[in-house]
């Protein structure tokens, strides 16, 4: 099984944080839906096959297409590809999109999953990050969303922003619990370099949050949502029973996937590639027959560090069996010669034949993960 990653680089506006591969002009909008129903063709055997158990259109802003975009791509994805029958196949969409028509249009369409980027219900949060929504429209979008019948909802929040204090945090998880949501992924803000944000931060107009509060807003919302009923199992990810995101957890246990778009990513079990960042030139090498792409080959030490590095973000851990199965003893007796000082100090434990993260690794996981990747 294998996962199908559909990029789509459009947007009304640019949020003050992001610097995801996007763009308000939409000129080419038509150009890229026939580009990447092309890009399915030439590329179809990337996956060896194999069927798809998850489809993800991600942003960019997936509802800025409209409802005949959509199946246009669905046509040719079930013309190129084999969908197992219980397939996750999710949108991510901005609050302000969802209108009771769009709605309408959406349910007439496979999609059976929709991330909805909310990022705060606090309206100068909003401001701040110049997101198009308010927070009342968030708390409606989702309402609206479920009368149309969407029974598996995800939230984006956002934390560790200037002057958040860890009272607007928690109402901003309060309000997220109230919605009845069933995922919630909550990021740290990070001021990534060309964004407006780094420039305030460089011009010294902003001042970040201290490491301290970042850590208070970390465990409380590990708390907080623990006590809703929420699995946390993977860092930044949270879900009800039953509701574990398909998609990302594939990223995590290194399943294949194939990327469809401009900047989009693809792993094959073994190699990375990744298509050309300029929605011009993708569309170009598309229509030439030869995608713009490039492709990093990598050795053993690379992939074992990815096996570390993806499976310590997760509940499940560090499979040691599959790690010797893959890499040898050589490199699980490695992994467990730098896992032992963390073990001895309550931050890792080998549960069954998994190496995990206790709470107060997940605290220090960066340190950890370092810790144990592979340094020639």
């Amino acid at each position: 099984m294998a996962g199908l990653y559909i990029h789509v680089p459009f947007c009304k506006t640019r949020c003050h944080y992001c610097d995801f591969f996007t763009g308000t002009d939409n000129t080419l909008k038509e150009k890229y839906i026939v580009a990447l129903c092309a890009e399915m063709a030439l590329r179809r055997e990337y996956l060896s096959g194999e069927a798809l158990k998850t489809i993800y259109f991600g942003g960019g802003t997936p509802s800025q297409l409209t409802s005949e975009d959509f199946e246009q791509v669905f046509d040719a994805i079930n013309r190129y590809f084999s969908i197992a029958p219980d397939t996750e196949i999710t949108m991510e969409a901005n609050p302000d999109d969802l209108s009771e028509e769009y709605l309408k249009d959406l349910r007439k369409l496979p999609f059976n999953r929709l991330s909805i980027g909310i990022q705060s219900f606090n309206d100068k949060e909003l401001q701040f990050l110049n997101r198009r929504h308010s927070a009342q429209k968030a708390i409606d979008a989702v309402h609206l969303a479920k009368e149309y019948g969407f029974g598996n909802i995800s939230i984006d929040l956002m934390y560790g922003l200037p002057n958040q204090t860890l009272a607007i945090w928690e109402e901003n998880l309060h309000k997220a619990i109230e919605l009845g949501v069933q995922h919630i992924s909550a990021y740290h803000l990070i001021y990534e370099e060309g964004t407006p944000l780094y420039k305030q931060l460089a011009e010294k107009k902003i001042t970040p949050t201290e490491e301290d509060t970042s850590l208070s807003m970390f465990s409380l919302m590990i708390d907080k949502l623990k006590e809703a009923g929420f699995v946390h199992y993977e860092i930044s990810n949270f879900a009800r029973e039953g509701y574990i995101s398909q998609h990302n957890s594939s990223y995590w246990t290194g399943e294949k996937y194939l990327g469809l778009g401009p900047a989009a990513h693809s792993y094959d079990g073994e190699n990375r590639a990744w298509n050309i960042a300029s929605l011009p030139l993708y569309v170009a090498g598309i229509e030439k027959g030869s995608p713009d792409s490039e492709v990093e080959v990598l050795d053993a030490h690379a992939r074992y560090n990815d096996f570390i590095l993806t499976g310590l973000r997760t509940m499940w851990g560090v499979n040691l069996e599959r790690l010797k199965e893959l890499f040898g003893d050589k490199m699980l007796d490695y992994c467990l010669q730098y896992a032992d000082k963390h073990i001895r100090s309550d931050k890792a434990v080998i549960v069954g034949n998994h190496l995990v993260l206790t709470r107060e690794g997940i605290f220090i996981s960066d340190n950890i993960m370092s810790d144990l990747m592979y340094i020639s």
